[in-house]
């Protein structure tokens, strides 16, 4: 696959969309700082507190990236909303 096949397929682009999300909310649980892992992760990185859930937030992302795409195909007056709050970390607004 090339880039630019990537870019004219809608299934490519969610699956995209959706692993880019993923490895930003794992930075937001996770991480402190490197988050673009330039170096080796080190104790320092790793915060001393976690906030959110991974479990929720694959799946977050997932449903949210679909339902963006349904709501911008159809230009629906929608709002998705989900809880309990400890997916928060996979939350990343697709720009329209």
């Amino acid at each position: 696959m090339t880039p630019t096949d990537r870019s004219d397929d809608p299934v490519a682009l969610l699956d995209a969309y959706w692993r880019a999300a993923n490895y930003l909310s794992v930075g937001q649980i996770y991480l402190r700082s490197n988050p673009l892992l330039r170096e080796p992760l080190a104790p320092e990185h790793i915060k001393r507190r976690l906030l959110g859930h991974w479990g929720t937030t694959p799946g977050q992302n997932f449903v949210y990236a679909h339902l963006n795409r349904v709501i911008n195909k159809y230009a629906l007056n929608m709002i998705y909303i989900s809880g309990p709050g400890h997916g928060g970390p996979g939350w990343w607004r697709i720009p329209t």
